[in-house]
Order: structure tokens, then sequence, then C-alpha cells
């Protein structure tokens, strides 16, 4: 049986990453194929490492009045809010439908971990934390939602999403259920994740972090490349928003659960959430002209993945992952590269593989190795986190798509 999605219209989007502030930086180095990772320079003792790093978290600072708030992810948040007159967008939905008629729904992996790991260091002889990393609203997974509500006045529904690296794609489904039951009229969606030890060093000890930039698809890959970065789209309702040319058509998800850390080989939880996407807008396989994969450059998921694409999609589908442009964002990798699907979708071109030089034998002609001058009405956004937890996002133009 099909369960149909309700399309909604994207009225607004931004990005903040490795690769600059807003979408005009991040359009440029889609185009010149720039990417934003350097050697690491994050931490005491940093590893030997690439990262994509935000420039000037350290000296900026969340407005005094939410003081309670201030650490690298909120600082991130607030900086990648301000972008794009995204703050304006959401202004005008609050005033429009009312603040409790609007939700926020964001994914991180691990939020405002960062001050606790600086917490932990400073403790005093009693075990107490230092004086200025005594507030509690920054020692919690949802620091990162309960500031951006307030700074944004959302009196709606209010969800953090912990899923790793599937987070801020699935906020997309937990909005849209949300609107389709009539609960909200619109929903401020997004993630945001930043630098911290407790990543670059865990990922080493899982053995994926790459001693060089991320290189997906190649065959002489050797790990992710991870980053920071804060994404977030405002989303409405079709009959509110009906010249909104960019469209979510779908959601799909899945929870395979085949090991902690490893996606299934053959795909099948990955093929489940993308199956469910396309099945829910009512669309088909060889209507899609772009799909952005999850490609961390990893071993074990760019096979699969690439397996996956191959066996289900035509050559006309063209595939890339943008991950080395902007490294791992982890819980912020879903909006990031949602973004930039919907800015693929807008400008008409596929953004290239960036980094691989010596392509996977194992990959098939759906690759763009190079960006390609190439419109297409329906695009893909994949994002698989560990624990297998999967989610696809099918975006398209307003024509696109059975149910739009």
């Amino acid at each position: 049986m099909r369960v149909t999605t309700l399309p909604l219209a994207v009225t607004a989007y931004t990005a903040t990453s490795a690769l600059g502030l807003g979408l005009d930086a991040h359009l440029h180095a889609l185009d010149k194929q720039r990417s934003g990772l350097r050697i690491n320079d994050f931490g005491d003792a940093p590893l030997p490492c690439w990262i994509g790093r935000v420039n000037g978290l350290e000296t900026a600072a969340v407005p005094a009045d939410y003081a309670k708030w201030d650490c690298r992810n909120n600082r991130l948040a607030w900086l990648g809010l301000n972008q794009d007159d995204f703050f304006a967008q959401v202004h005008a939905a609050r005033e429009r439908y009312g603040a409790a008629r609007v939700a926020l729904f964001l994914g991180t992996s691990t939020a405002s971990i960062r001050a606790t790991e600086e917490g932990y260091r400073r403790v005093d002889p009693a075990g107490r934390m230092p004086a200025d990393l005594s507030r509690p609203s920054i020692h919690t997974p949802h620091s990162l939602t309960a500031f951006v509500a307030a700074v944004l006045g959302i009196e709606g529904p209010c969800l953090t999403i912990s899923t790793a690296c599937s987070s801020s794609a699935k906020v997309f489904a937990s909005a849209e259920r949300l609107m389709r039951l009539g609960i909200v009229d619109a929903a401020v969606v997004g993630g945001v994740d930043s630098l911290c030890d407790s990543v670059l060093f865990g990922f080493n000890s899982l053995e994926l972090v790459s001693p060089d930039p991320c290189r997906p698809f190649d065959a002489t890959r050797r790990g992710i490349s991870i980053g920071e970065a804060a994404g977030f789209a405002l989303l409405e309702r079709i009959d509110a928003n009906p010249k909104v040319s960019l469209r979510l058509l779908a959601c799909g998800e899945s929870s395979d659960a085949h090991h902690m850390s490893t996606p299934d080989p053959n795909g099948l939880g990955a093929e489940l959430a993308l199956r469910d996407a396309l099945n829910r807008a009512k669309i088909d396989v060889t209507q899609v002209g772009y799909i952005n994969l999850h490609g961390t450059a990893s071993q074990k998921n760019d096979a699969m993945e690439a397996a996956l694409v191959a066996r289900l999609f035509p050559t006309t589908t063209r595939i890339s992952s943008t991950k080395a442009l902007t490294g791992h964002t982890l819980g912020a990798a879903g909006i990031v590269e949602a973004v930039i699907t919907l800015l693929a979708l807008r400008e008409g071109f596929v953004p290239g593989n960036t980094g691989a030089t010596t392509p996977d034998p194992a990959c098939t002609a759906h690759f763009a190795w190079e960006n390609e001058n190439r419109p297409a009405r329906i695009a893909l956004s994949h994002s698989f986190g560990f624990g297998g937890s999967n989610a696809c996002l099918a975006f398209g133009h307003a024509c696109a798509g059975a149910n739009s």
C-alpha cells in the first residue's frame, strides 16, 4: 500500500560550513569545486588529519540576552541563522500563522558537548564545574533547540532529533508529519554540529578518520574528514505558498539495526528508506535527475551506496558526494546536503564528486566526477547513520511529482 506524503513548500534555506557563510558562498565553492578542508588545527593536541572548520567561532558570541546558552555549537547556530535573511523569513511565517503554529525540529549528534569536555578538564578538587561553565542549559543535547526556539520566538512543538548522521535529514519527516496532521502550519528544520574532541578521537578510535583529505568513492580512499556546519530550512503548506518553486516531495525512513557502526553490505536498510521516499512521492526512478549521496569516503559505506544506486537507477540519474568539500558534518550533514541538493535544482547543475582522482572500479556510469550543466526536476539526498538509521529526502520543482 502506498502512503502519500504531504508535499511542502521550501520557503527559505541556508547553510554555513567550512565552505563559507550562506548560499552564495556554497554556490561559489560548488562551482569552483573548492574544498573547505584544511589540516587539523583544532584543540590542544590536534589529531593528524584534515577537518572542515568554520572560521571565527572562537571570538564570536551569542547576543547578551542569551548568554546562558553561549558555547561553540550555539555560536555556530547563531551564525547560521543570520544568513540569507533567514530570520526575516521565519519572522514573517510566525506573524502569518502565530508563534504556536510554527514547529522547530533540529538534528544534532554531539550538540554542545565541547563545552562539557572543557568543563570536565577544569573541574575543581571537589569535582565541581568551573563557574563560567556551570550552566545546565549547555550540558544537554537539547541545548541547541532550546536556544534556537528562544531566539526565533517559536512556541510550537520543539524537538531535538539525534540519530547520528541522519539527524538533520529526519527533521524533514517529523515536520511533514505534524503538518499533515494539522498540528502546525509551518516548521523550521535544520541541524548544527560543531567540532569537538569526542568526535575526532572517537571516530579515529574506529579507524575511520583519514590522515588525508577525504576522497569519496576513490579507489584509494582512507576514511572520513570531520567537519562542522549549521543549516536551516523553513517549510510551509503549499496552499499558503503556491508560488514557491522548490518543494519537499517526500521523506523516506528506515531503521535496519544491522550493526552499531557498519551499514548492511547489501544496502537493505538504505533501500527501504529510498523506496519509502519514492513511494510516498509517487515518483519513479527514471524521474530522478540527481542524487546527493551520503558518500562518506569510508570503505563500506561507499561500496554499499554505489551498488545500491547501480541496481535501482538508470545511468541518466547522476550521482555524487560533496563531503570532500564540507567534510562529514555528522548531525548537520543531512541539512547541509539538502541545501546543496536544493541549490543544484535551483541552478540546474550537478555537483561533481570532488576528491576522487582514481575512481573505484566498482563505480558505475552514474557518477558525475566533474560539475555538469544538467537541469533536473527531481533530486534526492541520502543520509545514513550509525545503528542503521536511514533517511532519504526527495526534492523537486513545483511541476515535479504526482502529488505536487
